[in-house]
């Protein structure tokens, strides 16, 4: 398999495991992703997540609108700027993240324990620091 061949089997197969993955999810995959972001980067604004999302700010103000409503997240006056608001997890947030998170490891790891042989659990934790040096490598161009 060459290089082109290499990456499109990669890219598929990481994007179907990433979707089977959510399916465990019992947050709105949006309100995950603000959660995760501000657990990530510490507290931003409504517009920072959109912008590192990719996604609209309109998209984003709902689910900060839900999870603040929820009490997961709090906002509070942007300290050089007035006319933004400073999005923090709550307590609250950062147990309902973790619990989701756990819930997505602990689903994908009993799928490893039950569908991989011990060499090819071992093939696959000698690739994890190859995806990360891989995803290091794309961020930085």
């Amino acid at each position: 398999m060459d290089d082109d061949q290499l990456a499109e089997e990669l890219r598929l197969a990481i994007g179907r495991l990433v979707r089977t993955v959510r399916a465990a999810d019992t947050l709105p995959s949006g309100e995950a992703a603000v959660l995760g972001y501000l657990d990530r980067g510490g507290p931003l604004t409504t517009a920072d997540i959109a912008h590192q999302w990719g996604v609209s700010h309109q998209s984003t103000a709902r689910a900060v609108k839900d999870l603040l409503a929820q009490g997961f997240l709090r906002a509070e006056p942007h300290p050089s700027d007035g006319r933004k608001l400073l999005l923090r997890l709550t307590p609250a947030g950062s147990d309902r993240l973790a619990a989701e998170r756990r819930r997505r490891a602990d689903w994908l790891g009993a799928a490893i324990t039950e569908a991989l042989a011990p060499d090819e659990r071992e093939a696959l934790a000698k690739a994890v620091p190859l995806l990360s040096r891989l995803d290091a490598h794309l961020k930085d161009r």
